[in-house]
């Protein structure tokens, strides 16, 4: 398994078509500046009223299949573990 990490800021106006399914696929820039594109509604257990914020891992598979994501906590001195959503 292979993992990428990005960062999201997005309020909950920007992100409501996402929500919504009008919008299918979010595009971000990785740390390691690669871009990303995967489907919006992975992102749905991490939407707040406020929108969506944080640093997240994206989990992928050999063949580039999705296979997990991770919101990773604002503090990390606990070794990277966050919130977890697998397929």
């Amino acid at each position: 398994m292979s993992e990428i990490g990005f960062s999201l800021n997005l309020s909950a106006e920007q992100f409501l078509p996402y929500y919504q399914g009008i919008v299918k696929n979010i595009q971000v820039v990785s740390w390691d500046g690669k871009t990303l594109r995967f489907p919006a509604n992975i992102l749905r257990p991490y939407v707040l009223n406020s929108g969506i914020k944080g640093d997240f891992v994206l989990e992928y598979d050999m063949n580039n299949k999705f296979s997990g994501i991770r919101k990773l906590e604002a503090d990390n001195s606990g070794g990277g573990q966050g919130v977890s959503y697998k397929v």
